[in-house]
């Protein structure tokens, strides 16, 4: 390959002999979208759609003018700002086929980025613009600062208590979105849609849960304009999309000829399913794919009960054994065996009738995708935030089977697992594992705990409910957590349940 060229909008016709680029009109005056939490994810699927949309793939409509301006509201963001400046706010993705096939494609439809961290204005500007219609996020499940048992918004957070008495100095996302929300109300303009892209069953009723019971306190005025005039639809969004590597990096200039900074890798498959309910208007995503349904709930809780929770448990599971990646784990027969017992025997029956979707077709298809051996998703990233995700993962299906008489074995293990990967933080071989959750001290200190009090660990009531107080479940979770503690070895007690 040629000598790498440097990804701008000043070379893309000499990018474009070595793969696709855009050939639309890029402008920031038509960022009609405001995206905040410009990760990996983001770029691999609203972005990569409007893109597609943009390119005129499905339609021979003339080319919308809609743009995304990014919003990083963290320090961890300053890198990608710094990338994208350089790079006209271009990037490229990876598509990463099980044949070992890669399609790179340059995508162009962000075209703006802001930080908000030191200077909140041009941020709340944007967002308050006439232009903007929808402020859509991926801001993970954290991000929505919530009990996971009570589902109560966390008013001790420092930075929430910051916004409520400098409202004009927000730190988080609702300290945003209720100032550019004041700007249109005051202005007389329509509010935007707010359009949750996170994995969080009913995420758009969450989002506008938490938005209202931050604005309630801090402008009761301004809440019940929200409340009336701001619509916040329900979404299931799908794409394995894993951390970029610098082996990507290295790829993508030796073997494309593009010198990334930033580029995404995805898998093919792609996914968006969202109730048609917006306050100002929508691109047509529809032409491009995209499902647009009145009722998201059944479609949410497939994907979060079957995929989110199938890579939760080969992330825990495959974390404790050794195992560096999902794909890794989908080369051994033991983690195909029980992964596909969980889905089958506690996650499937209590999903019901899905229109349009044939459940062991889909459950296949997990499979197939889990097993990609060119995405390499590794288990610390599976693992991240556990705390997060598994209240809304798997947590839940266990509470429906206790409540139905169903089977919960293959889940109890995983929170075993759970108890083992937060007390040793290492695998079984005391390799160390590289932890990363915003609780990890509570996780910590309350795994250490059992071995005075063999329920300590569930009653962390904020991730787990009452279950410490069901028989049925602590008898099982006890007599695993021992057998896993005493005998290191994860694979004995999987191959025990099967």
């Amino acid at each position: 390959m040629e000598t790498p060229i440097q990804l701008n909008q000043a070379n893309l016709a000499a990018i474009g002999t070595r793969i696709p680029v855009p050939k639309y009109a890029r402008s920031e005056a038509n960022a009609d979208i405001v995206h905040i939490g410009v990760g990996g994810f983001h770029r691999s699927h609203l972005a990569y759609y409007l893109n597609q949309l943009k390119k005129g793939a499905g339609t021979s409509a003339p080319v919308p003018p809609t743009g995304i301006c990014g919003i990083g509201l963290r320090e961890a963001d300053t890198n990608l700002y710094d990338i994208f400046k350089t790079q006209d706010h271009l990037y490229t993705l990876m598509v990463k086929h099980p044949s070992g096939k890669i399609d790179a494609e340059v995508i162009g439809s962000i075209v703006d980025f802001k930080l908000g961290i030191t200077d909140p204005e041009p941020v709340i500007a944007r967002m308050a613009h006439a232009g903007t219609k929808i402020v859509s996020l991926t801001i993970t499940e954290g991000g929505y600062n919530f009990n996971p048992t009570t589902g109560v918004f966390n008013f001790d957070n420092p930075d929430i208590q910051h916004e409520l008495q400098n409202p004009n100095d927000p730190k988080t996302v609702y300290g945003f979105l209720t100032a550019a929300l004041k700007r249109r109300r005051d202005g007389s303009l329509p509010a935007f849609t707010v359009l949750s892209c996170d994995n969080i069953e009913h995420n758009g009723d969450m989002a506008r849960k938490m938005l209202l019971a931050f604005a309630e306190v801090q402008d009761p005025e301004l809440a019940t304009w929200i409340a009336q005039e701001v619509c916040f639809p329900n979404s299931m969004v799908d794409r394995i999309t894993p951390v970029t590597t610098a082996a990507d990096i290295e790829s993508l200039a030796q073997n494309y000829g593009v010198q990334d900074g930033w580029p995404v890798t995805c898998e093919p498959f792609i996914q968006w399913v969202v109730e048609d309910k917006f306050s100002n208007g929508r691109p047509a995503f529809e032409k491009v794919g995209v499902q647009f349904v009145a009722d998201v709930g059944p479609y949410e809780k497939m994907k979060l009960r079957l995929l989110n929770a199938g890579h939760s448990v080969l992330g825990l599971l495959g974390a404790l054994h050794g195992h560096p990646t999902i794909n890794v784990c989908m080369e051994d027969e033991t983690f195909v065996s029980y992964l596909g017992a969980f889905l089958d025997q506690e996650a499937t029956p209590i999903l019901g009738n899905i229109e349009g979707i044939d459940l062991e077709d889909y459950k296949n298809s997990l499979l197939e995708r889990f097993a990609n051996p060119n995405i390499k998703d590794s288990v610390s990233r599976i693992c991240s935030e556990s705390s997060a995700k598994l209240p809304k993962f798997l947590i839940p299906t266990i509470h429906e089977n206790l409540a139905t008489g169903g089977s919960i074995k293959f889940a109890t293990l995983v929170i075993a697992a759970w108890c083992y990967y937060s007390d040793k933080q290492a695998d079984q071989n005391g390799q160390p594992l590289e932890i990363i959750d915003a609780m990890q001290d509570e996780l910590y200190q309350a795994a250490k705990e059992t071995t005075n009090n063999s329920l300590a660990f569930l009653q962390l009531e904020s991730l787990f409910g009452g279950l410490s107080g069901n028989e049925r479940f602590a008898s099982c979770y006890t007599a695993m957590r021992q057998e896993l503690f005493e005998t290191n070895d994860i694979k004995k007690l999987m191959q025990d349940l099967l």
